[in-house]
C-alpha cells in the first residue's frame, strides 16, 4: 500500500485532473512563434497525459516535468519510451514551491490543474522568477461561471478552495502579478464527466482497501461529494485555461 490514499486513488488514473489533449494543443496554439530550442517546464505534472502530448506537437521542445510524487514520474517516463519522446522529456522530483531551477531558465511554464497546491496568486509570483523574460504561462484554475453559485455548491468551495475566483477577478490577479493575459477559454464540461467517471471507479475499487482508517475514509467521502456537486451543477464552476505572458515591465 503506498503512503496516502490520495496518491493511490490518483495513481490509478489516466489524468490527476480534468483536460484533455484537445484543450492541452488548443492552449499550446494560442501561443507565439517559439524559439528553436523551447525549454518547458510543466510543474505538477502527475502522469504526465498533457506533457506527452506537448512533446508530441512541439517538435524543437524540450520539457522538464516535475512533480512531489515519484511513482507519477516514473509512470510518466515509461510513456514516454513508449511513445519515442523520453529524450524530450527530464522529470525532477521537486515541490511546486520549493523548485531546484535558476532564474529565466524557461521559456514556457505548463501548469494543468495544479496551481491551487500553492494557491494561484502565490504560484504566479513564485514561478515568474523562472521564466525567461517576455515567457509564457499556460495553466488551468478552477472559476466561478455564474454570479450567483448555490448554496451547496458554494459551501463546497468555501470548505475545499475558498480562493476561488470569477474569471473577470481572477484575470485581475493574473495582471496585478505582472503578466499580460494572451487568451482563456473554459475548459468543456465533458472534460469533467470523463475524469470524474475515472475517479469513480478507482474510489469505488479501493474503498475496501481503507475501512476502518478514518483519515481516508474521510478523503474518498469528499472525492464522492466532489463528483456529486459536479453533476448536479455543472454550469456554475469549473477549469478555465489562462495563457499569460511575462510583463517585463511589472
Amino acid at each position: 500500500m503506498v503512503e496516502s490514499p490520495i496518491f493511490e486513488i490518483f495513481d490509478g488514473l489516466p489524468r490527476q485532473g480534468p483536460g484533455n489533449n484537445k484543450c492541452t494543443e488548443k492552449a499550446f496554439n494560442l501561443l507565439s512563434p517559439l524559439p528553436a530550442g523551447t525549454k518547458i517546464l510543466d510543474i505538477g505534472c502527475g502522469v504526465g497525459m498533457q506533457t506527452i502530448h506537448l512533446a508530441k506537437i512541439c517538435n524543437d521542445c524540450h520539457i522538464t516535468a516535475t512533480d512531489i510524487y515519484q511513482p507519477f514520474l516514473d509512470k510518466l517516463m515509461e510513456n514516454a519510451v513508449k511513445e519515442g519522446l523520453d529524450d524530450r522529456i527530464t522529470t525532477v522530483c521537486a515541490s511546486m514551491d520549493d523548485l531546484p531551477f535558476e532564474a529565466g531558465e524557461f521559456d514556457i511554464i505548463w501548469s494543468e490543474g495544479s496551481i491551487f497546491v500553492i494557491g494561484f496568486e502565490k504560484g504566479l509570483s513564485y514561478w515568474k522568477q523562472f521564466l525567461k523574460d517576455e515567457g509564457y504561462i499556460a495553466l488551468t484554475e478552477s472559476t466561478w461561471f455564474t454570479d450567483e453559485p448555490s448554496s451547496e455548491v458554494l459551501q463546497f468551495w468555501q470548505d475545499c478552495y475558498p480562493d476561488i475566483k470569477s474569471i473577470p477577478d481572477t484575470e485581475k490577479v493574473i495582471m496585478a502579478a505582472g503578466y499580460d493575459l494572451i487568451d482563456r477559454f473554459k475548459l468543456p464540461a465533458s472534460t469533467w464527466y470523463d475524469f470524474y467517471s475515472n475517479l469513480e471507479k478507482r474510489v469505488d475499487d479501493i474503498s475496501d482497501n481503507y475501512k476502518g482508517n478514518t483519515d481516508a475514509e474521510t478523503i474518498l467521502s469528499f472525492n464522492r461529494k466532489e463528483i456529486k456537486i459536479f453533476r448536479e451543477h455543472p454550469d456554475e464552476y469549473g477549469y478555465t485555461f489562462f495563457i499569460l505572458q511575462k510583463n517585463t515591465n511589472k
